[in-house]
């Protein structure tokens, strides 16, 4: 009965029904006119999507079962082993760093809007390191293995990037002023639309979403993201607004005669959970063992991905300027 009981508890944190139920079993159905009522309808919709996705894939014989598979496996062993390290993070964060604000926000529209353009660059810097650093990288790639987009791909993290990342975006906020509760109102949003943004093509063939491709960071926007084409590697680093990614040049949106390839440029098995996890850290072992001095070793760790001590970089930047070079020369 315990196992039972424990089964039943995860698939109903996983479907994020369990505060619903609770405001349900209350029988005071005006709650939901709450905010805590207006979050607990809000849950469940990414999971209830998921679901719906899934099956929309086996309707069109497209279900890419080797993504879901591994991404479960994933879903899985994260909840085992890092469950509220996150939490444990942005708490203490907030302990050790507000005291040290420039200044403090308070609850109202236009210092939600400051703080969303907050949040959204501590989210740039975290997302753009991740890219960038090679450790970094390493925490962020499993992300980035699966060869097809779906919302399941959510769920496709190592289980310490929760912790830096959070580390990095609470950081940023706490010290410009954003308060607290304005902060974990942001990261729901946050969270519950950069979820979304994974969505595929199953359930919504054109990601542009209309007028809102020029306006926020759409499906679209994202799934060039994750695509390994030279022309749209690392760039939209954003989740939502895409303010930061005008600014620092790393905008790119989806052109409609290059079809998006997803994954990594590293030869790896997307169906074996062990490689998609963990074969970048063993990657980077690999490169560091080999290299030559300790200033090499340490740079394998700090340089982008690509880099080598050989002077044969194959950076993202490098590719992709290469690429760009090469198509403006044929214009």
């Amino acid at each position: 009965m315990d196992i039972l009981g424990t089964l039943y508890d995860e698939v109903v944190g996983f479907l994020g029904i369990s505060q619903a139920l609770e405001l349900l079993q209350a029988g005071d159905y005006s709650v939901f006119s709450t905010y805590d009522g207006v979050v607990s309808l809000i849950y469940p919709i990414i999971p209830l999507l998921l679901l719906l996705e899934f099956i929309l894939g086996l309707v069109y014989k497209k279900p890419n079962t080797k993504v879901y598979k591994v991404n479960f496996l994933i879903y899985v062993f994260n909840r085992f082993i890092g469950r509220f390290i996150a939490i444990a993070m942005v708490t203490l964060i907030i302990g050790w760093l507000q005291p040290y604000a420039l200044f403090q926000t308070k609850m109202t529209w236009y210092w939600f809007i400051y703080g969303y353009i907050v949040w959204e660059f501590g989210h740039f810097l975290y997302h753009y390191w991740g890219h960038k650093v090679r450790l970094f990288w390493c925490l962020h790639s499993t992300h980035h293995a699966p060869e097809q987009m779906n919302l399941s791909v959510t769920h496709a993290h190592f289980f310490l990037e929760a912790p830096y990342a959070d580390a990095i975006r609470t950081t940023v906020c706490i010290l410009l002023g954003v308060e607290p509760v304005l902060l974990f109102l942001i990261m729901f949003i946050d969270g519950t639309y950069g979820a979304f943004i994974h969505i595929g093509e199953n359930m919504m063939k054109d990601g542009r979403m209309g007028f809102l491709n020029k306006v926020i960071l759409t499906p679209s926007h994202h799934r060039v993201h994750h695509a390994r084409n030279p022309l749209y590697m690392d760039t939209n680093f954003c989740n939502l607004l895409n303010i930061w990614d005008r600014v620092f040049g790393t905008y790119q949106e989806e052109q409609h005669d290059i079809e998006i390839e997803y994954g990594i440029t590293r030869k790896m098995n997307s169906g074996n959970f062990l490689d998609v996890y963990f074969g970048e850290f063993v990657a980077l072992f690999k490169d560091v063992a080999k290299a030559p001095g300790l200033k090499n070793k340490l740079l394998y760790i700090i340089m982008p991905p690509g880099w080598s001590h050989t002077g044969e970089h194959q950076t993202s930047k490098l590719v992709r300027g290469a690429y760009l070079k090469e198509h403006l020369a044929k214009e």
